[in-house]
């Protein structure tokens, strides 16, 4: 079997984020037709599993993310030139040393997936946005298959860069419906209305302002939303400026997937206010349970949506849809949402699209 090694991610089992998802349904997917490698974070791997889903893991102990991310992925690599034949790197901080790499594993196969142009975040200070638009030029550029997740990604790959690139989204059926429990409808009693409902990091990306001026102009729907709100001044701010608002609810992070869904599955309207990155997972996987959902309407969103969504720009945007959209429209959009998903966005079909490139 040919060997395949996966870098960029915190690792498996998988508990923390997108990457960690897509690794956990490749390895449980394609262990059986190829030799997978998994590289781990050993700071938040403790007890250190030799293999899992029929993949062996092994570890770095540097962290995966934030300014360790580098050597981290470094480290990686360099171990995987000895042991793979393809190095699959999840996100590009790493990817500066992809020509150095190639001139050395001159035999292997790199296949990188971008994400969604990380360097364009607010969050980035000016030098680490121009540090990731480089890296993402040399990824692009030496890497040997490029992977989009979205259509308006691999739009800009070739715009940017007069690059191809293989459109591989995200998959989403591995979510559930998950009925409302008593116990969670008693500590949260406006769960046995309608409401609206997000869960995000606490980021100005993520439009949350616009969401809550929306929202704060109607009391048509209860709003819920579950974030960091105490990890910024950003956060904190939107807090304590909406906390006293009845019908609006900003609750501290939930931890628990069990609760989420709760939280998630029984919402009359999922509103997705991201405005960067590619196909985001907790937009797919609102579409997989069949959830009208309202996105702000940059490309990366309506692509993913592929154009069969209802999108704001501002806020009085959102609250007209929100004031005009009645049952019946929101059934048929949450019913378009179920049909797309379904189509596009399976484990399996990305599973066959990673086994091909390999």
């Amino acid at each position: 079997m040919k060997k395949v090694s996966i870098i960029g991610t915190v690792g498996l089992p998988a508990n923390y984020g997108g990457w960690e998802t897509l690794t956990d349904h490749l390895t449980k997917s394609l262990h059986k037709r190829f030799e997978l490698i998994v590289y781990c974070s050993g700071n938040r791997y403790p007890e250190k599993l030799a293999s899992y889903n029929g993949a062996r893991l092994e570890y770095v102990n540097l962290n995966a993310n934030g300014a360790q991310s580098i050597p981290y992925d470094l480290i990686s690599m360099w171990r995987s030139l000895k042991t793979a034949d393809t190095i699959l790197i999840l996100g590009v901080s790493g990817c500066i040393f992809l020509p150095f790499l190639k001139l050395i594993g001159k035999n292997k196969k790199f296949i990188v997936n971008i994400d969604g142009l990380e360097w364009r975040r607010a969050k980035w200070n000016g030098p680490t946005k121009k540090f990731l638009k480089f890296s993402e030029a040399v990824a692009v550029r030496y890497a040997d298959v490029t992977i989009s997740d979205n259509k308006a990604i691999q739009q800009y790959i070739t715009d940017e860069y007069g690059q191809d690139s293989e459109l591989i989204a995200y998959g989403a059926d591995h979510v559930e419906t998950i009925a409302l429990s008593d116990e969670i409808a008693n500590q949260y009693p406006f769960l046995k209305q309608p409401y609206a409902f997000k869960v995000c990091r606490i980021e100005p990306e993520n439009n949350l302002d616009m969401i809550l001026e929306a929202f704060g102009k109607t009391d048509k729907l209860p709003l819920a939303i579950i974030g960091n709100w105490s990890n910024s001044s950003y956060g904190q701010a939107l807090k304590a400026k909406y906390e006293e608002v009845p019908h609006i609810h900003l609750i501290d992070p939930i931890y628990d997937q069990q609760i989420l869904n709760q939280f998630r599955s029984n919402c009359k309207v999922y509103v997705h206010g991201h405005s960067a990155g590619g196909t985001n997972p907790s937009l797919v996987e609102a579409m997989y349970l069949g959830l009208p959902i309202l996105a702000f309407g940059v490309k990366y969103n309506i692509a993913t949506t592929h154009e069969q969504g209802k999108y704001f720009d501002t806020a009085d945007e959102l609250t007209a849809l929100l004031e005009s959209l009645s049952d019946d429209e929101l059934a048929q959009l949450g019913s378009r949402m179920k049909q797309v998903a379904e189509q596009h966005y399976t484990w399996q079909r990305v599973a066959d699209q990673y086994a091909e490139l390999f």
